[in-house]
């Protein structure tokens, strides 16, 4: 695992007292030497008809390198990278983004979110979105892969006012099936939150799982499938309709299993259990393919980044 480095940190990073190593406001009492600390802050406008990234503020090697527009100057593509290229042992991971009232941003990764084995340290991933009125917002990263032996928390939160509307997905694969390794022992803390105007919950998944927990092939929990996924999708008044028309195409075979649900508040959920998270990856493309115009009202264009 690459150590922090001083160098490494734009200004605002640095030790406090006691050992205490502080990026952007975070304080940790473990050795900087031994672990990633990493900050990024990004904040969407829109003026006339672009909107901007007009916010790109990072503290270590958490980043977005520049704003991009496939689509035209109304929608704001930016891909997050972490260069170190994994996350390990005692790593702290921090994602804040806001998106300003009518804004459009694109949030993706160019590759999976790879967390290595920690026997003893905890390693963390925390990600706030915070949406204004009328914003619009799709967060489609790649998947998440958890080593044997990790002990991995990915905390997710939106917070949308009115008439924001929102598509996104998280993914999980447990162990490494390309090298044939396969999860016999860690833990993984799994929140993914979305709240409405008011602040209550339009919908939270919590998911405590060790690796020697029944819940793994229990048919209330992952059914023995190491690769699972959910779609989300906000703002679209339609949700209950959508979710019976999609049941009706969506597969439940030996490998591969989905099914699709409508809460309140406009919430059109689609949860996944695959053999293969590439198949997960494929159904997840093709659903928001056919929702994103009945979110946000914009047609689907796939990110380059997917087939690279």
């Amino acid at each position: 695992m690459n150590p922090v480095s001083g160098s490494t940190f734009s200004e605002g990073a640095g030790f406090g007292t006691a050992g205490e190593y502080r990026c952007c406001g975070h304080r940790t009492l473990a050795a900087a030497s031994e672990r990633w600390l990493a900050e990024l802050h990004l904040r969407f406008t829109r003026l006339n008809n672009r909107t901007l990234l007009v916010e790109n503020r990072h503290c270590g090697p958490l980043r977005v390198q520049k704003a991009l527009y496939p689509e035209g100057e109304a929608v704001c593509h930016a891909v997050i990278i972490h260069p170190p290229g994994g996350i390990a042992g005692g790593d702290d991971l921090y994602l804040e983004v806001d998106l300003e009232p009518r804004s459009t941003a694109v949030l993706t990764t160019p590759g999976a979110a790879k967390w290595y084995k920690t026997p003893h340290d905890l390693s963390r991933q925390q990600i706030t979105i915070r949406m204004a009125k009328g914003s619009r917002l799709d967060w489609l990263p790649q998947e998440n892969i958890f080593f044997n032996a990790v002990r991995a928390e990915s905390l997710f939160k939106l917070q949308m006012e009115p008439d924001a509307t929102a598509t996104g997905w998280e993914i999980g694969v447990l162990g490494r099936h390309a090298s044939s390794e396969k999860w016999l022992e860690g833990s993984l803390r799994w929140e993914t939150s979305i709240l409405g105007p008011d602040g209550t919950f339009l919908w939270v998944e919590r998911m405590l799982l060790d690796a020697t927990s029944r819940v793994r092939n229990a048919p209330q929990g992952l059914s023995g499938f190491d690769a699972f996924g959910t779609l989300w999708a906000v703002g679209s008044e339609g949700a209950a309709r959508l979710a019976e028309e999609l049941s009706a195409s969506l597969p439940f075979e030996p490998d591969l299993r989905a099914g699709a649900t409508s809460m309140a508040g406009g919430v059109l959920l689609i949860r996944v259990l695959a053999k293969n998270v590439e198949r997960i990856r494929q159904l997840l493309i093709a659903c928001w393919t056919l929702l994103r115009p009945k979110v946000h009202g914009l047609q689907a264009q796939p990110i380059r980044l997917w087939t690279t």
